[in-house]
Order: C-alpha cells, then structure tokens, then sequence
C-alpha cells in the first residue's frame, strides 16, 4: 500500500509507458516469489531433506527483512535516487534469486533468501514511487491502476506457472525466472526511466531504528520457530525472545525520539489509524500465517500436483481483482467501519470451511467453497482497508501512513507463520503419538517416526513393512498433519474474527474523502496482496 510522492510534471506517453513497463516487471519479481516459493516447498523439503522448522525460514527470512526495511527503502530512495535504489534492489533481489536456484543446503537457501528480502525491501516501495514522480493528476491515478492491474494479474498467475516449473523442471527454476526479468527491467531502467528525489527528503536515516526493528523481529521469530522445534525450555529459546522483546522495546523509545523516524508513532494517535493497523496485525497474520500450510496439505496429504496445489487459489485473487473498484467506493457510502466488520467476519468463515475437509475429495467441494469464501471476504476488506489508512492521517502524511501499514501487514505474516509453527508441530507430534500408541507398532519403527516429528507430512513410514502396515502409518501421518492443519485455520479464523471486532471497537465511521477513496480503488494494496 505505498502511496506516490507528488510530481512536477506530467510524463510523455512514450516515457510513461516505459516507466510502468520497468517498475511493473520490477515489482512482478519480488510478488511472484512472494507467492509462488510457498508452492515449492514441500518439493523443497523432500529433496533437501529439511525439517519443518527449515521451510518455515526460507518464508520468514525474506519476509524478516523485507518488513523491518521496507522504509528505510522508500527513504533511501527519496534521497539518493528512486531509480538508484530501485535497480540496486532488482541488482540484489536477482543476484540472490540465482544463488537461491543454485543453493545444495537448505542453510543456503534460507540466506539467500534473506538476501532477497533486502533486495525486496529496496525495489518494492521504489516502484511506486518512481511512477508517483513520473505522473501527475489523472495520470497518475490511470498510472497506479495499471500498475496495481498487471501486477495482481502476475500475483495469481505466479503460483500457476511456479507449480508448473516444479513439477516439469525442478522447483529451482521458480528462483531462475527472475533473471530474464531483471535483465529486462535494468536494460529499460538505464534506457529510458529518469532519476528522481526528494530534495526536501530528510538528511539523516533511521538507522538505529531499522536495526532494532530486525533484531528485535528476528529474535521473537527465531525464539518462536525454535520453541516449536526444541521447546521453550531451551537456554537459546528463552534468550532470543527476551532479545527480540527488548529490541523492539527500545524500537519504540528511538522512533519517539529521532528527528526523522521510520515508523512515526505520533501518527498512532488516531484511532482509526490505531484500529487499522491492527485490524491489519490481526487478519493479515491469519493469512501469512495459516495459508502457508495449505500447499503441503494438498500436495503431502491429499495428494495434488504442485500446479494443482497452484492453482488452488487462482480463484481468490479473480475475486481480489474483479470486485476492488466495487468495494473501493463502500468505505465512502456508507463509511470504513461498516465493511471492516463484515469484510474481515466473512473471512474468519472461509478459514473454518478450510478446516472441513478430511483426506481425499474432489476440489470444487472440498477447498473450493473456503477459498470463495475467504476471497469474498477479503475482496470487502482490503479496499477500504487502504482508504481508511490514507484517510486517517492528514494527507501530507498519507505515504508514509501506507507504508506503515504495508510493514505492518508484512509483520504481521512473519510473527503469524511462527506461531502457527509451534501449534501446527505440536498438534501433530501429539495426534501421531496417539495413533501410535493406538496402533502398537514395534518399538524401533516408533523410533524411527519419533525421530521424524519435525518433518511434519513429509515424515517417511521406516523400509521394510508390509504394504498394509506401511499404508497404515501413512495415513495416520497424514491425519495428524491434517489435524494440525485445521487447528492453524481455526486460529486464522479466529484472529479474522477479533480484526472484524477492532474495526467495530476502534475505527471511526467518517466517509473517506473522495481523493483517498479513488487514490485507494487505483492502487489498493496490491503488494499486501502479493506478500
């Protein structure tokens, strides 16, 4: 939900064209690895034999740094050159995406992922800002349309095509489509996209305050992640909690105090600007956080190809796309309140019929009705979600109150997805165990699934049993995963539901003025979509 600065001058149509062109493709890059990489993940962890610890942290290190600096990208931009900081973005993003594609450990792959999440973080808010410098008046609003268009189109069609690289190629292949694309974007970059800044853009960054913002991110997800893993009596549990809670403490003291913060906290004042942001803390950790394990549930359990479990949720973004101009004038009918109650009350709906479905069944009545559902649900939400962010503050500080929100949303995944984990893990390590007993299977091949638990679905029944002892032990792991599952979208309901009841609580039911209401239809939250 980054907002434009305002321009100068408007672009002629040939230049104009090349600058969507560059930032578009620019911005499809840092989406479609957003959404495709969760596809490829349980190929992933099977033949790089990870745990389920291991998987969740190639999402969360992208997605760690891309939410601790994404505004300290939009500043570096703003004063060194938007088109500087957004080519060196797609110069990392890429360098990284190919040692991803290359990585032979999952170690590997979780730090070139990280590395990815900087480069994110640099050309993601450089996008918009460069057409925001490029356009002007209607133009502008035509510009970020088109924008926010294509690259919703690229964010459904991303899991389609990544599945499909899986299963015919390799799930390297999802890393390796982002050269071409960079190349592409570099060439029409230095060709033909003027630089711009801010000269009014504060002379000193924050810092101290981005640095405290990752590590205090860093250390509550690792501390989460791992308290699933080795529970929370571990000496290097409890020590990065406590870390992570002390940055982001002193986070809060360094933003109220520098002259130039990141993350502005006079700007939480309003309560509508309070009530929206935690609306969004709330429902977008349901999203980041439960959706994540749906394509190993199709694909480990129920047994979809990874381009099936693609395009599992090709209807959700259709209806993201097809009803944004609809729900982007309720917010100014009947007020922000209204539609980030029901918006968010329909999604906690579609989450609990993801958790109907048992093992087996066709799609169109298993997954496809939640995914209905859900879709509905947020098609009401994030429209409005964006009007009644700009529209909360005053409008010299909309940008910055977008972005804000932005991080907020990216969190908000981050934090969800690691406590999920710990949930998911132990749901299943106890479901398994009760099978087990129930079963009685010999001491060894208990032994040998014991050893497995952090595999979650991807766990192996032991060699050497008959066909209907193995099929036996198959089934029970794949009931306890399910179980497990389930219990992720029970709490992804249920945290849709308190956003649906913050709005009602906290959010004041002004009609947002006309200018932040076509501002927000135009280029409504498309990269909260994608990430």
């Amino acid at each position: 939900m980054e907002t434009a600065p305002p321009s100068k001058a408007p672009a002629h149509a040939t230049a104009g064209l090349w600058v969507l062109t560059a930032t578009i493709l620019g911005t499809s890059m840092a989406f479609i690895d957003g959404t495709v990489v969760n596809v490829a993940l349980p190929v992933v962890q099977r033949e790089l034999r990870a745990t389920g610890a291991d998987v969740q942290w190639v999402v969360e290190a992208y997605a760690l740094f891309l939410a601790a600096l994404i505004l300290v990208g939009g500043a570096l931009g703003d004063r060194y050159g938007r088109r500087s900081i957004f080519t060196l973005g797609v110069t990392i993003f890429t360098a990284a995406s190919i040692l991803c594609g290359l990585s032979p450990t999952i170690d590997l792959l979780i730090a070139a992922r990280a590395v990815q999440g900087i480069g994110g973080a640099l050309l993601v808010p450089g996008s918009l800002a460069i057409i925001g410098a490029t356009f002007s008046g209607a133009a502008r609003g035509r510009a970020i349309g088109t924008w926010s268009a294509f690259t919703t189109l690229t964010s459904a069609l991303g899991p389609v095509l990544g599945g499909w690289l899986v299963q015919t190629i390799s799930w390297r292949a999802v890393f390796f489509i982002n050269v071409p694309l960079a190349a592409l974007v570099l060439a029409i970059a230095f060709w033909r996209v003027p630089e711009s800044r801010d000269e009014q853009a504060a002379r000193t960054l924050d810092w101290l305050g981005a640095s405290l913002a990752t590590l205090g991110l860093g250390g509550i997800t690792f501390g989460l992640i791992e308290w699933g893993a080795i529970g929370l009596d571990q000496p290097i549990v409890l020590g990065a909690l406590a870390l992570g809670v002390v940055a982001l403490i002193l986070f809060a003291l360094v933003e109220a105090r520098v002259p130039a913060p990141m993350m502005p906290l006079t700007l939480f004042r309003s309560r509508t600007f309070s009530g929206t942001n935690l609306l969004t803390l709330l429902l977008y950790g349901a999203l980041g956080g439960a959706l994540y394990y749906l394509p190993f549930t199709l694909q480990q359990v129920q047994g979809y190809s990874a381009a099936a479990a693609g395009a599992s949720l090709l209807p959700f973004t259709v209806l993201l796309f097809g009803l944004s101009r609809w729900t982007g004038g309720l917010a100014a009918r009947f007020g922000a309140r209204l539609p980030l109650t029901i918006g968010p009350a329909i999604a906690a709906c579609g989450f609990v019929l993801f958790a109907r479905p048992g093992i087996g069944g066709s799609y169109w009545s298993t997954y496809f009705p939640a995914v209905i559902v859900l879709g509905l649900g947020m098609s009401i939400t994030v429209a409005p979600l964006t009007t009644a962010v700009m529209g909360a503050v005053e409008q010299r500080r909309s940008g910055i109150a977008s972005g804000v929100n932005n991080a907020v949303a990216r969190a908000a995944g981050l934090l969800a997805l690691a406590v999920m984990g710990i949930i998911v893990a132990a749901i299943f390590t106890s479901n398994l165990d009760s099978q087990l007993d129930a079963l009685r299977v010999a001491p060894a091949v208990r032994h040998a699934l014991d050893l497995q638990h952090t595999r979650l679905a991807a766990a192996q029944v032991p060699a050497g049993l008959s066909r209907g002892e193995g099929a036996l032990l198959r089934h029970a792991i794949e009931t306890a995963f399910l179980a497990g599952f389930r219990a992720a979208m029970f709490t992804g309901a249920g945290l849709a539901a308190l956003s649906a009841l913050a709005a009602a609580l906290l959010v004041e039911n002004h009609a947002a003025p006309a200018t932040a209401t076509r501002e927000a239809v135009a280029g409504e939250g498309a990269d909260e979509r994608a990430g």
